[in-house]
């Protein structure tokens, strides 16, 4: 099992401090302004503004906060001009990286990016180095307690996954990127508890984590990176096992 998704687990317990400090919310709304600048903010035509702002809704963002968002992404109300560009990286272990950012200053960033994967013990790669690994998913977490996994699997499949899996305490419900949140509500109007809902890059080709030591710098470069204000997400192909993925977040 990749470590993706005990990674989004992780993020999601820790989720309420990062909204304390508007870290989080300051990043969804950076979505949410650059893909209405880049389509409009009607988000019943806009479907990267549609899957932002149920990004940012999941979140628990205001409706007043996704509204400034959008009107500054339409020109309403001001707003930074941010380009989109996607790293490529090893984390130590030779763990391979994708690193969304949306900047207004391409160089602060790349530096910026450099720099903590070098004193993480990793590296930047060049374009194309590692991205041929990863493809985009639909991904759903399932709070796994008191769950059956029959009823799931045919709750799953009716909303349209294409696949169930077993993650530890949680249940990983697979589909294609695009029905993500429609998988997403059905399940919850089933009754199921949603941990989250994403659409990330997901490699196949996993790397193993063997010691607790080597999980800790990898989750060590991952909260860097991640803390950086450009950095929009972080995916890697790192493959932990349950116990020393609770000894290393420990």
């Amino acid at each position: 099992m990749s470590g993706h998704s005990k990674w989004a687990t992780i993020k999601h317990k820790k989720g309420a401090a990062d909204a304390k400090r508007g870290k989080l919310f300051a990043k969804l709304a950076r979505q949410i302004e650059v893909a209405a600048r880049a389509g409009g903010g009607d988000v019943d035509s806009n479907a990267t503004l549609r899957t932002a702002v149920q990004k940012a809704k999941g979140a628990q963002m205001t409706n007043d906060a996704i509204d400034r968002a959008i009107k500054r992404g339409t020109g309403e109300s001001g707003g930074e001009s941010y380009e989109d560009i996607t790293y490529e990286g090893y984390a130590p272990g030779g763990v391979a990286l994708l690193i969304d950012v949306l900047t207004d200053n391409r160089n602060r960033t790349s530096a910026d990016v450099r720099n903590i994967l070098t004193k993480g013990g990793g590296s930047m790669a060049e374009p194309g180095a590692v991205g041929w690994q990863f493809s985009r998913r639909g991904i759903v977490l399932i709070d796994g307690n008191g769950v059956d996994e029959d009823e799931l699997m045919m709750a799953a499949l009716e909303a349209g996954a294409a696949d169930v899996e077993a993650d530890g305490d949680a249940w990983q419900v697979t589909c294609e990127p695009t029905d993500t949140f429609d998988v997403k509500d059905a399940l919850e109007a089933a009754g199921f508890t949603i941990i989250s809902a994403d659409m990330p890059m997901v490699s196949d080709n996993l790397v193993p984590v063997a010691t607790v030591e080597e999980a800790k710098k990898i989750l060590r470069i991952l909260e860097a990176i991640e803390d950086n204000d450009d950095v929009q997400d972080v995916y890697s192909n790192f493959d932990i096992s349950d116990e020393i993925m609770e000894a290393a977040a420990g």
